[in-house]
């Protein structure tokens, strides 16, 4: 009898006794980059939670997100490009030009960032966990990564008109960066986060789109050459999200999550502004205040084209426009009726 008693308290027990929940950490340098150190943080502080987590790091982000999608993740972390396939509102902060805002000919980098924060403060906000569920998906936090800038091998190539017949990386994945690219009359090459900077430093690509946390550790300055530069106009702003699955995490877990996000914001944009200064000041390249102005216009048409066509959520660009007009009720577009779903 007592055997039998003991066998099945084993019974109950044993869910508690499961490995731990893995988590699979998209870092570009492996177990030695910012991501995955951050990730370890993470870590620890979802401990006191009653959550432990194993880490796994992947240096090739498509096999990360197809490993948590297969199960054998149960959560993710990584860009919003890969991860709108199971969430997409939260990733319309990285449709292109959907936090720029530009003053009197000139982009404020600054209040651009304030509309990522607002953006990420809003969404984490208890109040907005609806938006932040789809079935069985939740987000657990949006990290932002900076803006994406253009590098280029040839300073000519200093207007979106210029690069009209230029070869320009194209994640395989996201059709809207294609799309975007065909806009301006730039030739699409198709690549992925594994190969787009080689590309770039080999010349099999005139223009690669990506943010400054990168120059460093792909040596971008080999493919920028005696030539090329870094557009300081920001295309988009970048984010990691990270996407767990709801039945295999405690109720509540999502909301801990998002807060501890939150609360490290600053301390990631910190990250941001250093790899921003890691580009040599010389590479920089300013477009003029018609230009900037031209840009805000045709980023916005690009971004109501690319919604239209189901690659961006409307949802989440009527919100992002809100914050804009929030943050610069200035802008022209406030008064106007875009992006109003």
């Amino acid at each position: 009898m007592k055997t039998v008693c003991a066998a099945a308290l084993l019974a109950l027990l044993a869910p508690l006794a499961q490995a731990k929940q893995r988590i699979c950490i998209y870092d570009p340098l492996g177990t030695s980059g910012e991501g995955y150190s951050a990730a370890r943080d993470y870590v620890i502080a979802m401990q006191r939670h009653g959550v432990d987590l194993e880490i796994k790091a992947f240096i090739d982000e498509r096999v990360a997100v197809e490993d948590f999608r297969t199960g054998q993740c149960d959560a993710v972390s990584a860009t919003a490009l890969r991860t709108r396939q199971f969430i997409s509102l939260p990733t319309a902060l990285d449709s292109v030009g959907a936090s720029s805002i530009v003053k009197q000919g000139k982009l404020d980098l600054t209040a651009s960032y304030e509309v990522v924060r607002r953006f990420i403060q809003t969404l984490s906000s208890p109040k907005a966990a609806e938006l932040m569920n789809a079935g069985n998906y939740e987000v657990g936090g949006i990290i932002p990564l900076g803006a994406a800038y253009a590098f280029v091998n040839d300073r000519s190539i200093s207007t979106l008109e210029a690069a009209a017949g230029k070869r320009v990386a194209a994640m395989d994945y996201d059709k809207s960066q294609a799309a975007l690219i065909q806009r301006v009359g730039a030739r699409p090459v198709a690549a992925d986060v594994t190969n787009f900077g080689t590309m770039f430093n080999n010349g099999n690509v005139d223009v690669i789109i990506a943010p400054s946390i990168v120059y460093r550790p792909l040596e971008l300055h080999k493919g920028i050459g005696s030539k090329g530069g870094v557009s300081s106009f920001p295309l988009a702003m970048l984010t990691y999200q990270m996407v767990f699955k709801k039945d295999k995490f405690p109720a509540g877990f999502g909301q801990k999550s998002r807060d501890y996000w939150l609360a490290n914001y600053d301390r990631v944009m910190e990250i941001v502004a250093r790899s921003d200064k890691e580009v040599p000041a010389k590479l920089w390249m300013e477009p003029t205040p018609a230009d900037a102005e031209r840009y805000v216009v045709l980023m916005r048409e690009g971004r109501i084209d690319m919604a239209e066509k189901g690659l961006y959520d409307k949802r989440g660009l009527k919100l992002i426009k809100k914050i804009r007009c929030s943050v610069y009720a200035e802008a022209a577009e406030c008064a106007q009726a875009t992006e109003n779903w």
